[in-house]
């Protein structure tokens, strides 16, 4: 993991469909906090689907896997995806407002219930939204919800909470072109945990500019895992299905209250 990251954005254009052409901004210049949020939702994702294809790497102390991720989503319904490994299933997990919904294959275990699985693993609280907003670039908290304070931080926009809870601070940074999603975190100082994620690298796709390339570092009481996320395919407006029943004979995942 890269420690206290240096704000240095790259804008990466994709011209058609995934072939990359890479932009360095200027200096961001000065705005009000209240424009620099309104082009944020100005310039949100606006499709109803994505059908998408994800390289997926994820390191942690002990172990390191790369893995292929296929992801559908209906914008505020449902979000579905099913990994395999050389062509092998591993798992699926299917996410709705109301529930999450997994199973895997190796250890034939499976979860049903609220967020706390997620939330556990991300080290931070999450919810449907919350997961949405994390994979299509957009600012993971309500950013109408509170007052904030906004200014340049070199080439990007950060937005602090004029008054940060109690619990935990967070912090926003946003593309001075786009409006979209740069960097985020979420940082809960007493329970030691922290949420970093940051969008490197975005593409255009059908006239939307989307994340291609997503860092995910989730650091609990040092414990550091960290997931590297690559859109390799992306398609939007298509119809999509979220197949999922967990097979007979799989033990459930009780979590410790």
């Amino acid at each position: 993991m890269i420690k206290h990251l240096k704000y240095i954005l790259i804008l990466s254009l994709f011209i058609s469909s995934c072939k990359s052409k890479k932009v360095t901004t200027n200096t961001a210049k000065a705005m009000s906090t209240k424009k620099i949020i309104k082009n944020h939702y100005e310039n949100s994702f606006s499709k109803n689907t994505i059908n998408a294809r994800l390289r997926a790497r994820y390191r942690d102390e002990k172990n390191s896997q790369t893995i292929t991720i296929k992801l559908r989503m209906e914008k505020d319904k449902a979000i579905w995806m099913s990994g395999t490994l050389l062509g092998i299933p591993l798992a699926k997990v299917l996410i709705t407002p109301s529930k999450v919904s997994y199973y895997e294959k190796v250890k034939k275990t499976y979860f049903e219930g609220d967020f706390s699985l997620l939330s556990a693993f991300l080290g931070t609280e999450v919810d449907f939204e919350k997961v949405q907003n994390l994979l299509i670039g957009q600012a993971i908290l309500d950013l109408k919800d509170k007052r904030y304070n906004g200014s340049v931080d070199e080439t990007t926009y950060m937005l602090e909470p004029k008054k940060q809870d109690a619990l935990f601070d967070i912090l926003f940074w946003l593309n001075p072109i786009t409006f979209k999603t740069y960097r985020q975190e979420v940082n809960q100082p007493i329970e030691q945990k922290r949420l970093v994620v940051t969008y490197s690298e975005y593409q255009n796709v059908s006239n939307e500019v989307f994340p291609k390339k997503i860092n995910i570092i989730a650091t609990q009481k040092g414990a550091k895992t960290q997931i590297d996320l690559e859109y390799k395919f992306l398609e939007f407006n298509k119809n999509v299905g979220f197949p999922f029943k967990i097979p007979a004979g799989y033990k459930e995942i009780i979590l410790n209250e």
